[in-house]
């Protein structure tokens, strides 16, 4: 069986994967992600883009595996937010999400043999209402500047939903394992 090879730095993407059970590897891909958001994308096509680029970009070093590359983003009235990168602007993601049903789009690309096979999620995610000192709070507790949307649904993040519609709530963590194990067994790896 080909070696599995997770082309992330993510560790919420490493803690999925490792709940399958398979051996695997962790690479950082070649990918420069601003040079992917110049263009006319819609959102779905940037995450999908941004997930083939990320598995594909690890084909020449390691042509012998399955490389697995996954990208997210968040949706609110057309405009896409991704990793805040700071207290500041989480806090200012945070309370344009507030109150407001968004979309969170997870992309999932595995290559193999020279074939590259993708899904994407679709997640509505309904916030609740949050005051100004909820946010700080949050924010404080979580971290959450690594994430798009600015919030961890693993841990504090919950707390700040009403509603969430998904297929995969493994999707919303980064890695939408539904999709990943049915292919995974397409391609002849043992799951479980």
């Amino acid at each position: 069986m080909a070696d599995l090879v997770l082309a992330s730095t993510s560790p919420s993407r490493r803690a999925l994967l490792k709940r399958l059970g398979i051996p695997f590897r962790c690479l950082v891909p070649v990918v420069h992600e601003d040079d992917w958001k110049i263009g006319n994308w819609s959102p779905r096509e940037l995450a999908e883009h941004l997930a083939v680029a990320k598995a594909e970009s690890l084909r020449d070093t390691e042509p012998g595996a399955t490389l697995i590359g996954g990208d997210q983003l968040v949706v609110l009235d057309g405009r896409i937010y991704g990793k805040p990168g700071s207290r500041e602007r989480a806090l200012e993601q945070l309370e344009a999400l507030s109150g407001k049903s968004h979309e969170l789009i997870t992309a999932l690309a595995v290559w193999h043999a020279g074939q590259t096979y993708v899904h994407t999620d679709r997640t509505i995610m309904q916030m609740r209402p949050l005051l100004t000192d909820e946010l700080e709070r949050y924010v404080a507790a979580d971290r959450p500047y690594d994430c798009a949307g600015s919030y961890k649904i693993e841990e504090r993040g919950i707390a700040l939903f009403d509603r969430i519609d998904t297929q995969d709530h493994t999707a919303i963590t980064g890695l939408p394992l539904i999709a990943l194990t049915s292919l995974l067994r397409r391609l002849g790896y043992k799951v479980p």
